[in-house]
Order: C-alpha cells, then sequence, then structure tokens
C-alpha cells in the first residue's frame, strides 16, 4: 500500500520515543521476564507474530523505524489466521520464550488465551501512561480488550458492520429493514441471474453479521448469562435473514461465506449486501470489481429496536507471558498503536480503534465520504461483540447458526431455535465450568 501523500503527523524522533517510554520504566517489572531465565542478548530479534492483514503489511513499512528507537532488530512472521492459531496453540503450550508480540482476534481467542494463561497483564501499563492515552481508544474496543479485570490487549484494526448498495438501481439506501426487505425482494430477477440481496449463509460463518440483525430486533446472544437465542426477538431476527436470503438471494447461500458472498456483488449481481466495513477496497478495485463506480455505502438499516451494527476490534496486539523480552514487546504495542501510528495507518485507509483518530477528517479523506460517515455513525452506536463471548467460540457459532440454516431453507425457525436454544443453554453451563478450572 504506498504512503499517503498528505501531511500527516510528524514521526517519532528517538528523543520524544525516550520521553514515552520514561513513565514507564519504574513499571515495567509489572509483566516483568519470565522467571528462572536469563535475559536474552541485544541480538536476539523482538519477534511478532501476526497475520497477513493490510494492518500488518502497512505497519511493517514502518518497523526499521521502530528497531532505531529501540536499538533492536524485529522479526515478523506473517501467516493465514488458521496457521497463526496453530502455530499459538503449538508453541504457547510449550511455554516457547520464541513470541513475543502476538497478534489475536480478541473476540475470537482472548477468553481462551487468558485462561490458559498465555497472555501478559497490561493493565498497570496501559493506565500508568499517560502518554499512550488508553481512555482515547473506543469504548467497545477497551472493553473487548479486558478479561477479568486485566487488560490483556490493544485493539489495532476495528470493522463494523455496512450496507453496500448500488446507487444505480436506489436513489437512496433502505433506512429500515421493512424498506430493505421490500426493496430486495421487488429487484431480484432470479430468470436475470440477478439478486437482490446477498450475505453470507453458511451455518458458522453466518452469525457474526447475522449479529447486527439480531440487535436490531432487540436479541443478543446472551442475556443475564444464559441463552438468548429462544426468545421471541431473536426467532424473529432469524426468520427475517432466513427470508431475505431464501427469496432474495443466490442459491446455495446456506454454504456463503465471505469468500463466496463478496464476489456476487463485485460482479454486478447483487443490489445490497451487508459485510463488514473493512472489505470494502474489494468494490473500488477495477481488478476484482465490475461495481467500482456504482457501489455506495450506508448504515445497515434500523430495525424495531433502532440500528445496532456491530462495531468491534477485529484485531489487537497482546505480549506473550513467557516473552524473555516483554518491555520491548510492550514498547512496540505502544509504538504501534500509539496515537501517531494509529493516525498514520487510518489515513492509509485501515480502521483504527482510537477516537482521535476517527475525529480528525485528514484520518477519514481516504475512505468514500459516504463510507466514512457510516462508519463513524457506526462507531458511535455500535454493540461491541458480533459473535458468542465464550471460550469455545467456534462450537458456540455452530449451535447458534443452526436455525440460520434452517431460516434459509424454508424450514421451521421456532423448533430448530427451541432445540438450538437447549443446546446453547447447556453449552453455556460446560462453558463456564471449563472457564473456572
Amino acid at each position: 500500500m504506498p504512503a499517503d501523500p498528505r501531511p500527516g503527523p510528524p514521526p517519532l524522533t528517538r528523543r520524544s520515543f525516550g520521553r514515552l517510554a520514561a513513565g514507564v520504566a519504574g513499571g515495567a517489572a509489572l509483566a516483568g521476564c519470565a522467571p528462572g531465565r536469563g535475559a536474552p542478548s541485544r541480538d536476539t530479534p523482538l519477534r511478532v507474530m501476526g497475520v497477513n492483514h493490510v494492518w500488518s503489511q502497512a505497519i511493517s513499512k514502518y518497523v526499521p523505524e521502530f528497531e532505531e528507537l529501540i536499538g533492536r532488530r524485529v522479526s515478523m512472521s506473517l501467516l493465514t489466521a488458521d496457521q497463526l492459531s496453530n502455530s499459538y496453540n503449538v508453541k504457547l503450550n510449550a511455554s516457547g520464550t520464541d513470541i513475543d508480540v502476538m497478534m489475536m482476534r480478541a473476540l475470537q481467542e482472548q477468553l481462551l488465551f487468558a485462561h490458559n494463561g498465555w497472555l501478559a497483564d497490561l493493565t498497570g501499563r496501559v493506565t500508568g501512561d499517560a502518554a499512550f492515552r488508553w481512555a482515547d481508544f473506543l469504548q467497545a474496543a477497551r472493553e473487548r480488550s479486558t478479561t477479568g479485570g486485566k487488560v490483556l490487549s490493544v485493539p489495532i484494526v476495528t470493522e463494523r458492520a455496512a450496507l453496500y448498495y448500488r446507487k444505480d438501481l436506489v436513489a437512496k439506501p433502505p433506512a429500515t429493514l421493512d424498506d430493505l426487505m421490500e426493496t430486495s425482494l421487488r429487484l431480484t430477477d432470479r430468470g436475470a441471474n440477478f439478486f437482490g440481496f446477498v450475505g453470507r449463509g453458511q451455518r458458522n460463518g453466518s452469525v457474526s453479521q447475522w449479529s447486527s440483525f439480531l440487535y436490531a430486533f432487540g436479541g443478543d446472544f446472551t442475556i443475564d448469562g444464559r441463552s438468548g437465542i429462544g426468545r421471541p426477538e431473536a426467532v424473529t431476527a432469524y426468520e427475517y435473514y432466513g427470508r431475505l436470503l431464501r427469496e432474495a438471494g443466490p442459491p446455495g447461500a446456506t454454504n456463503m461465506t465471505l469468500e463466496q458472498a463478496m464476489p456476487i456483488f463485485a460482479q454486478g449481481k447483487a443490489a445490497f449486501y451487508v459485510d463488514a466495513d473493512a472489505i470494502y477496497t474489494n468494490f473500488l478495485d477495477p481488478k476484482v470489481s465490475t461495481v467500482q463506480d456504482t457501489v455506495a455505502f450506508a448504515p445497515v438499516p434500523a430495525g424495531p429496536r433502532g440500528a445496532r451494527p456491530y462495531n468491534i476490534p477485529s484485531w489487537s496486539l497482546a505480549v506473550s507471558r513467557f516473552s524473555l523480552l516483554q518491555d520491548e514487546a510492550w514498547e512496540f504495542l505502544r509504538w504501534a498503536a500509539g496515537p501517531e501510528m494509529v493516525a498514520r495507518i487510518q489515513a492509509d485507509g485501515i480502521p483504527g480503534a482510537r477516537t482521535s483518530a476517527w475525529s480528525a477528517p485528514a484520518t477519514l479523506a481516504s475512505f468514500p465520504p459516504d463510507l466514512a460517515a457510516a462508519m463513524r455513525r457506526s462507531s458511535e452506536i455500535g454493540v461491541g461483540h458480533d459473535r458468542p463471548e465464550v471460550l469455545q467460540v467456534g462450537r458456540a457459532r455452530d449451535i447458534v447458526g443452526r436455525p440460520l440454516v434452517a431460516g434459509i431453507l424454508g424450514g421451521s425457525v421456532p423448533a430448530v431455535a427451541r432445540d438450538a436454544d437447549a443446546e446453547f443453554a447447556d453449552f453455556l453451563v460446560r462453558d463456564n465450568r471449563y472457564r473456572e478450572a
């Protein structure tokens, strides 16, 4: 991704970084090095493990700057999400010291990693460093970074649900879910292989995108610690989303993940698409999109309880509890997620987690104006999770997704929702026992 030619915040200097670091020098022992192990030499690199993501690619451009500031080489390993999870499981189960900084999904992995004792406690560092400005992070992102009263990660990338639509087909985006349904049904022309709506429908993968519909109808995955997916609000949300894909969506919707749904809209075969705002560049790239001149962006339409899109930290940084370079790892976090760097990277079109970046016009200039307005609005009203907040997230999503599939196939949603609700209630009891063990 090329550097933004517009003037941005001045780069950090060794002197300014030293001023920032001074405030945590005395508190560095809060996380400390793992007991009983010697300090590594200056030749030992700081090892950062992450996913191959636009944020990782963007930050890698600036790593030489950090290496100069810290006086130590940085080794970055970028993997697929599955490879990254497998690597963490192998290395951290063995208390391996060859990971210092961890890029991870707070909503998918933090509870489990915290339960396993793999994450260093960052509470004293983030709250004791005035220059880091912990309160500047979006509230929902800060909440997801905290487990058991301890800050265990720092958010770096956020995403919200967005409505992608064809402005050549509708004069303005639908304001309500009723409008979305009516317009989607009207524009569907199966004979011409054109669909009013496309979205994820695969049992596990659709749960996160369905969450915004669930919230708009007044439901949630859990309510007061108990399953919420059998309640009337959830059943209505299941039925709505199922009908939308069944009657206005493409065939084979129950097999559609992001990789299958997104190209249908990008190739001009659908009028509306709801998915994460972070994928917007796919529709502006003429190499993969035929709608770059006709796509527009809006918030997810409102339901009976208003517009309630998810607003989540999709990726965060953490420090391995087994790292022998925890002080240096923390300095990488405070550099990579500091106010200056977040402003730089958001100006490159990668949505960050700081309120200051979202309120600065320069950092929003790289986004299409209607998308920037939608993102900003959703960051203010959004819900801080898009999946059940449990240890075994994958299993929970499988249970929650069962009624979604039933709705798409035209089955009895209330009956399947009752069964799934009972299964999820039992799962929550077992999951909590596991968490407390």
